[in-house]
């Protein structure tokens, strides 16, 4: 008898145990196919509730989901990002330079968020040990007709309230860039350069650390709202919001509240919840050269042209890298796919709803010679070198060699002007009361994002009164 009973009390033990491997081994199975990144013990009906769903796992998505959860500790949050990291397209795919906010019409969101955001990237830096290097800026002026345009953007920073910058001859900048020839230039000296997507990737790491969770390998498909009911979260709110995901492992999330930082894919986002199909996003793509190794010691920091207004881009420039390397460029064609980093890359669906756009095809006839020069560029490089020797004229071609690129999400209206500053829209749909969309982020985003993250939880806690 007691042999017996010793026989059930350890089958009994070795149930538990294997009960509590199969429960293991299914959370984990459901992470690796829905792509989860956390384990959840919650019951299945509330592990995908949340009180306010992040769509976008970039720089702005990553620092506004940060913003939230600090500020609102008891609320569900969760981030959706469609790749299987953070930080996977603009965010990781830039020049990597923190801005000082000289370029920007002062009053505009981009001109005080990107001052504010400097100084709060620094701060946020240094509190948690993320390298970064303060090498400085010059804006440079090698023509006479570009100094008037040089005098100007000096005139816009000082209004921004950028710190420390002055205009400075040619014996200065030699003292500055031993190889740079010019007229006349812009010092910023705490203009500096950071890799934003280790920043993006730490963003998410906290947001983690405080409770939120992150799906990835989720790309939405659609939003659907339902009627009101009692049924929700912890505290009992409502969630009447399901998101679904394309692939048909993606569970069904539910929330009260939508933010999405879409990036190259914000006007699609804006779209699939009932908003305004505009500001549409065209993707252009910006290659870079990269020196040759034994020539990364041409430059000392960032060196970038004065930017012609005819023009919608900056214009190419020398950009050191954190990892030594010197990033010359980039120039700007139309990407024939939303995140086409090469011209093998192609997309029939996002290509004709490029072409289509009515807005694209006005740029493209106001600005035909400056696209073809562009594309000329794309395929001989020594056309880019040249443009790069008007102020560094030591450069060879011998010096450089194709390197990567990145997409910019360039945000246009039907008249074909480009959207310079941010849009934030919930559209006039039954669904826009619960939700808010951030539709366009251009550069200085990256610079921008605490700040930027701070204005979109203020907008939230506002619209959504949190």
């Amino acid at each position: 008898m007691a042999a017996s009973c010793r026989f059930l009390v350890r089958f009994n033990t070795l149930q538990k145990c294997i009960l509590s491997v199969n429960a293991n081994a299914e959370c984990s199975i459901s992470s690796a196919l829905g792509g989860i990144r956390h384990k959840s013990t919650i019951s299945q009906s509330e592990q995908h509730q949340y009180d306010l769903v992040i769509v976008g796992g970039g720089i702005v998505g990553a620092a506004t989901a940060q913003e939230l959860i600090t500020r609102h500790p008891n609320l569900k949050l969760a981030i959706l990002e469609k790749e299987k990291e953070l930080a996977a397209h603009q965010s990781g795919h830039n020049s990597g330079v923190i801005h000082a906010g000289i370029y920007y019409v002062p009053g505009t969101l981009k001109a005080r968020l990107c001052v504010k955001g400097m100084e709060m990237a620094y701060k946020y830096c240094d509190k948690h040990q993320i390298p970064y290097k303060k090498c400085g800026k010059l804006i440079v002026a090698v023509e006479p007709e570009e100094l008037p345009r040089l005098d100007v953007l000096m005139e816009r920073g000082l209004k921004n309230g950028v710190k420390d910058i002055r205009m400075v001859g040619p014996d200065a900048i030699k003292e500055i860039e031993p190889n740079c020839v010019a007229l006349k230039a812009i010092h910023s000296p705490h203009t500096g350069i950071i890799d934003w997507g280790l920043v993006t990737k730490h963003y998410g790491k906290e947001f983690e650390k405080r409770g939120g969770n992150i799906y990835t390998n989720y790309e939405v498909d659609t939003f659907l709202t339902k009627a009101e009911s009692k049924e929700g979260s912890i505290q009992g709110l409502t969630h009447n919001v399901e998101i679904h995901g394309s692939n048909p492992a993606n569970p069904v999330v539910s929330c009260r509240y939508v933010v999405t930082c879409g990036g190259l894919h914000s006007d699609r986002l804006a779209e699939k919840s009932g908003c305004n199909p505009e500001p549409k996003i065209v993707p252009f793509r910006g290659e870079y050269l990269l020196l040759a190794p034994e020539k990364c010691n041409m430059v000392n920091g960032n060196i970038y042209p004065v930017p012609d207004p005819r023009f919608p881009f900056l214009g190419v420039h020398f950009t050191p890298r954190m990892d030594g390397s010197v990033w010359l460029g980039p120039n700007a064609v139309l990407a024939f796919k939303r995140e086409g980093y090469g011209y093998t890359q192609f997309s029939l669906s996002d290509f004709v709803d490029a072409v289509s756009f009515r807005g694209l095809r006005k740029l493209a006839v106001k600005h035909l010679g400056y696209g073809i020069q562009e594309m000329y560029k794309s395929i001989y490089i020594n056309a880019q070198v040249k443009q790069l020797q008007k102020f560094v004229p030591s450069l060879k071609l011998e010096d450089v060699r194709r390197g990567p690129a990145g997409v910019r999400a360039q945000a246009l209206d039907r008249d074909g002007k480009l959207v310079d500053d941010f849009v934030f829209d919930s559209g006039s749909v039954d669904m826009s009361s619960r939700v808010l969309h951030v539709r366009n982020a251009p550069s200085p985003a990256a610079t921008s994002s605490l700040a930027i993250a701070e204005m979109v939880a203020d907008r939230v806690e506002q619209q959504f009164q949190l």
